[in-house]
């Protein structure tokens, strides 16, 4: 019985560095991810373009009307484009897409000091984290749909601008990402079964 007992202790002993290792890799990647498509979700809020279409670019903060040699007409003015509700629209769909923005940066904020200070409650930052970055994926979303919807007729999928499928991308990540965190989450809250007793 000894010999079995110092066994599985060495078992145990082999095996626990491994999961923790595969756990901060996990975590580590998770929050790279966020942060990646921080970057993204900003340069595309931030410069605003994201549908070309019958020579017009809409965006979420210009209009903007290509005239001869390409040179396009820009202006802050949504009214001009003549569709209704769109100057609106496009005020909540930015809206949106911004606070998406800020609540990522604050997920990401919680999520990088769980990691590095280990205490008590570094369990609940990253939940918290994790849950502030499904909540930019819902503002992010929210703010693309509603650009859509406003623009539906002159919407086209070759029209979509590269800047709006940055948008797309980061929202498909703070989605799967903030659904990792949490799963982890609650991977670490299983009771743990040790061969000994079973």
């Amino acid at each position: 019985m000894p010999a079995i007992k110092i066994q599985t202790q060495g078992m145990h002993s082999c095996r626990r560095p491994k999961m923790q290792f595969l756990e901060i890799f996990t975590r580590s990647l998770i929050i790279l991810c966020i942060a990646l498509a921080i970057i993204l979700s900003s340069i595309s809020v931030c410069d605003g373009h994201w549908l070309f279409a019958n020579a017009k670019v809409f965006g979420l903060w210009h209009f903007c009307i290509m005239e001869q040699h390409g040179v396009p007409n820009c202006t802050t003015d949504l009214n001009v484009a003549s569709i209704d509700g769109l100057q609106v629209g496009l005020i909540f769909s930015r809206t949106a897409v911004s606070f998406g923005v800020v609540a990522a940066i604050f997920g990401l904020e919680l999520l990088i000091v769980s990691q590095v200070c280990e205490d008590p409650h570094s369990r609940k930052k990253w939940s918290f984290g994790s849950q502030l970055v499904l909540l930019s994926f819902a503002l992010s979303a929210t703010g693309m749909l509603s650009f859509v919807i406003w623009l539906w007729n002159q919407v086209s999928f070759m029209g979509f601008t590269l800047t709006y499928w940055c948008q797309f991308t980061a929202v498909f990540l703070f989605f799967l990402n903030g659904i990792s965190g949490l799963h982890i989450h609650s991977l670490m809250h299983l009771p743990i079964v040790h061969p000994g007793n079973m």
